[in-house]
C-alpha cells in the first residue's frame, strides 16, 4: 500500500461504540471488530519468524558491529568535596567499532531453530521459564525466539538491573536458566548462590575462564556455556524434536518486568495472542507508511515493551534492523570510527523522551556555537519551514538544514517518542529541523500501544488514535474535575481488548484490585486523557503524580515537567510540591553547555568557566535558570500556582544506578524528593 498523508484515511478517527454495559472508543476504520492478528494464520510468535523467512528470504535481516578496540583515555576531574576542591584522574572509554555484520531473514529463522534443539537437549521444558537479563542485540532477539518456538515463557531482565532486581526476576518466576552478555557474568555470579533454580547459563561475547569455574562450582549441576556451544549441540539434535513444541496463541509468552517507579518490579504476564494483536494493531495504524528499503536503529531496552513490539512489528514486515549501543550511538563516544547513527543511516528510530531531549539540545548547542551569522541563517530557515512557505521549505531543508540531518545519518523519515510524554517545544523543534516526530502512548500492561499518532494526523500535544486492538472508555474524576461530560470530554484511561494483560505474575492482590482490574475487565491506567475534536487522544495528566496546593487547586506534576523540560538550560527536572505550598519548585540537572553559553551570551556577572558544582549553587545562576524555565512555562499559557517558586541546581546525573530514575529512564520522584529534603525544605522556608 503507497503511503499516505490524507486526513481523511482514519474517517473520524475514533468513534463510540456500545459493548454491553458501557460506552467505548475504537478507531474509526475498525469499529466493529477489534485485531487480534495482522491476518489469518499468524497467531504466535513463531509464526512472525516462519511467515518473515518465507516473504523475506535473503533480504538482510539483523546487523550488529563488533568491538574492535577499546581505547582508554584519562581526564582530570574536579570535585567539591565537604567545601574543598579535588583533583581526581578519570578513565573514559571509547569503543572502535566496525562496520555492521548481517543476517538475512532465513538465517535468523535458521539460527533460533538451532538454538531451540540445544535447549531441548539440555532439557528445558514448555513448563520452564528462561530469563533473559542482557543488552539490546541480535542474539537477545535469537535467545528469546528460540524460547517461545519451544512454548517456554520468557522473563526479561533489564541488563541495568542490580543484584536485588536480577535475584527477584530470577527467583519469583523459578527461571532454570538464564541468557546474559559475558560483562554481566560477575553479577549473576554474585547472584546465583541466592537463585536456586536456575541450572543454565547461556552467555555471549568472551567470558574469564576463571569467571566460568566460579559459576559452575556454585552449587552441583550448573551448566555454563556460550551462546556458539549451544548453537553446535543444536545442530546436532533432530529438527523432529521441535514439532510438538509449538506453542497456542493462549501460551505465556513473556513475563515483563516493569521498571517499576514504586516497590518491587511486577511481572506483567502477556501471552503470544497479546503480542500478535500488538503487531497487527501496528500493521494496521502505521504498516502502510513502512517502504521496502527502510531500515530500523534499535538500541533501547528489550526488557522495555516498547523496543520489543517495535522489533517484532518491523521485522514482520521485512525491515533491516541494525543493533546500536546507547553509549556509542554518536561520534562522540567512539573513537577511529562513526557513531551508530551515522554509520547505520536509519530512516526509523524509535526513542523516549530522555533520548530526543538529548538530540534537541545537542543541535541547539552546535549551533550556538557556529557563531552569530550561522546562528540567524538557521533561525530563519526554522521560521521559514513553520511558515510552510511554498517553494522555500525544500530549498530550506537542502540548504540549511541538511547539516543536522547527517547528524542522525541524513536518510531518518519517520520517529517515534514513547514511554513518557514529550514538550510541545522539542516535538516541534525536531519536526520542523529533522524529521516527522510522532508519539505513541502505551503501557507494558497494553503490550507496549494504547494509541499512536499516524503521520495522516501529525499535530503537537496529542497522543493519537486508539490502536486498533483496544477500546479506551473514560471514568471520571471528579475530585479534579475530570468529567466525561466535559467539553472536550476528559477523565481516567480505562483500557480493553486482546492486546491487554489478563494480570501480573503471581499477584493475586493486584490481580483482584479493582482500582486495578475492573469486574468488567477494563484495565485502569492511571492517567488522565482528553478526546479531541478529530478523535486523537490527549494525556493531560495522571492521577498519581496530581498535588492539592494550599489554595485548594491541582496541580499535575508530570505535565509540567514535560513542559518545563523544553527549557534549553535544562538537561533533566523533577518538579515537587507540598500541600502547604502555593506553588511548586524543581530540582534541575542543568544542560552545562548551554548553560556556560547562556551565561556568556546574557553577560550575567559570573564565571561562565566555572566549575559545574560551583554553578549550581550560584545563587545569580539559579535565578537565571528559574527565569528562563518560568518563561516556558508562561509561553505555555500556565495558571500562576504552576509557575515554579524556586529551583534547586545539581550537578550529579540521575541514573538507574544510583536509584534516582528506572531503568527505562523515568525519574523516581520521590527517591528524588528525599535526596534533596534540606535544599526543598531551605528553598520553601527562603520564599
Amino acid at each position: 500500500m503507497a503511503s499516505t498523508s490524507k486526513r481523511n484515511y482514519f474517517g473520524k478517527g475514533s468513534v463510540e461504540v456500545t459493548t454491553g454495559e458501557s460506552k467505548a472508543r475504537r478507531l474509526a476504520i475498525t469499529a466493529d471488530k477489534l485485531v487480534t492478528q495482522p491476518f489469518e494464520g499468524i497467531d504466535t510468535i513463531p509464526d512472525v519468524l516462519a511467515y518473515a523467512a518465507r516473504t523475506h528470504g535473503t533480504k538482510n535481516a539483523m546487523g550488529w558491529r563488533d568491538i574492535v578496540d577499546i581505547h582508554e583515555e584519562e581526564k582530570e576531574v574536579k570535585k567539591t568535596v565537604g567545601g574543598k576542591e579535588i583533583k581526581e584522574i578519570k578513565k573514559w572509554k571509547y569503543f572502535q567499532l566496525s562496520n555492521f555484520n548481517y543476517i538475512s531473514f532465513v538465517e535468523v529463522q535458521e539460527r533460533v531453530s538451532e538454538i531451540s534443539r540445544g535447549l531441548v537437549h539440555f532439557g528445558i521444558t514448555p513448563e520452564d521459564i528462561f530469563n533473559v537479563y542482557a543488552q539490546t542485540s541480535v542474539n537477545w532477539q535469537l535467545m528469546s525466539h528460540a524460547c517461545v518456538s519451544i512454548s517456554t515463557s520468557v522473563a526479561t531482565a533489564y541488563d541495568t538491573l542490580g543484584e536485588s532486581g536480577l535475584t527477584h526476576s530470577l527467583n519469583e518466576p523459578n527461571c532454570v536458566g538464564v541468557f546474559t552478555n559475558a560483562e554481566l557474568l560477575p553479577t549473576l555470579l554474585r547472584v546465583l548462590v541466592n537463585t536456586p533454580s536456575v541450572r543454565l547459563v547461556i552467555y555471549d561475547g568472551q567470558a574469564a575462564s576463571s569467571v566460568l569455574d566460579d559459576l559452575r562450582k556454585v552449587r552441583e549441576g550448573v551448566q555454563v556455556l556460550s551462546l556458539d556451544e549451544l548453537r553446535e549441540v543444536g545442530k546436532e539434535q533432530s529438527v523432529d524434536v521441535l514439532a510438538d513444541r509449538k506453542p497456542t496463541k493462549d501460551k505465556v509468552a513473556l513475563i515483563m518486568y516493569t521498571s517499576g517507579t514504586t516497590g518491587a518490579p511486577k511481572g506483567v504476564v502477556l501471552t503470544h495472542g497479546n503480542v500478535i494483536a500488538s503487531v497487527g494493531a501496528v500493521h494496521t495504524l502505521i504498516g502502510h507508511h513502512f517502504l521496502p528499503e527502510d531500515s530500523f536503529l534499535a538500541y533501547l531496552p528489550l526488557a522495555h515493551i516498547l523496543e520489543y513490539i517495535v522489533e517484532l512489528s518491523l521485522f514482520f514486515s521485512g525491515m533491516t534492523t541494525g543493533y546500536g549501543r546507547v553509549k556509542t550511538l554518536t561520534d562522540a563516544s567512539v573513537r577511529k570510527c562513526k557513531g551508530d547513527i551515522v554509520t547505520f543511516k536509519p530512516s526509523i528510530m524509535v526513542g523516549v523522551p530522555a533520548v530526543w531531549e538529548t538530540i534537541r539540545k545537542g543541535i541547539v548547542g552546535k549551533i550556538n556555537s557556529s557563531g552569530t551569522i550561522k546562528k540567524s541563517v538557521f533561525n530563519s530557515a526554522m521560521a521559514v519551514k513553520k511558515a510552510n512557505v511554498p517553494g522555500l521549505s525544500q530549498f530550506v531543508d537542502s540548504a540549511v538544514l541538511s547539516s543536522v540531518k547527517q547528524a542522525t545519518g541524513g536518510r531518518l523519515r519517520l520517529a517515534l517518542s514513547g514511554g513518557a510524554a514529550l514538550s510541545r517545544e522539542t516535538q516541534e523543534f525536531l519536526s520542523v529541523a529533522l524529521v516527522t516526530m510522532l508519539q505513541g502512548y502505551g503501557m507494558t500492561e497494553s503490550c507496549g500501544m494504547c494509541a499512536v499518532l499516524p503521520p495522516e494526523h501529525m499535530q503537537y500535544g496529542s497522543v493519537g488514535l486508539p490502536v486498533p486492538s483496544i477500546e479506551i472508555k473514560f471514568l471520571d474524576v471528579p475530585d479534579a474535575g475530570y468529567l466525561s461530560t466535559n467539553n472536550p470530554p476528559q477523565g481516567e484511561v480505562c483500557i480493553r481488548g486482546p492486546s491487554v494483560t489478563k494480570g501480573y505474575y503471581k499477584r493475586d492482590d493486584l490481580n483482584n484490585d479493582e482500582s486495578i482490574f475492573t469486574k468488567d475487565g477494563w484495565l485502569r491506567t492511571g492517567d488522565v486523557g482528553q478526546w479531541n475534536p478529530d478523535g486523537t487522544l490527549s494525556l493531560i495528566d495522571r492521577i498519581k503524580n496530581l498535588v492539592k496546593l494550599q489554595g485548594g487547586e491541582y496541580i499535575a506534576l508530570e505535565r509540567l515537567e514535560s513542559t518545563y523540560k523544553a527549557c534549553n538550560l535544562i538537561s533533566n527536572i523533577c518538579v515537587y510540591a507540598s500541600a502547604d505550598a502555593k506553588q511548586p519548585i524543581a530540582v534541575v540537572i542543568p544542560h552545562e553547555s548551554n548553560l556556560r553559553h547562556a551565561l556568556e551570551a546574557k553577560s550575567v556577572a559570573v564565571d561562565s568557566s566555572a566549575h559545574l558544582p560551583d554553578l549550581c549553587n550560584d545563587k545569580t545562576v539559579k535565578e537565571l535558570v528559574l527565569k528562563e524555565c518560568n518563561a516556558v512555562g508562561k509561553k505555555n499559557g500556565f495558571k500562576p500556582m504552576e509557575i515554579l517558586q524556586a529551583i534547586i541546581l545539581t550537578s550529579e546525573e540521575w541514573t538507574p544506578e544510583n536509584g534516582l530514575t528506572t531503568a527505562a529512564q523515568k525519574i523516581q520522584r520521590s527517591k528524588i524528593a528525599k535526596k534533596f529534603e534540606n535544599e526543598i525544605k531551605e528553598a520553601y522556608k527562603n520564599q
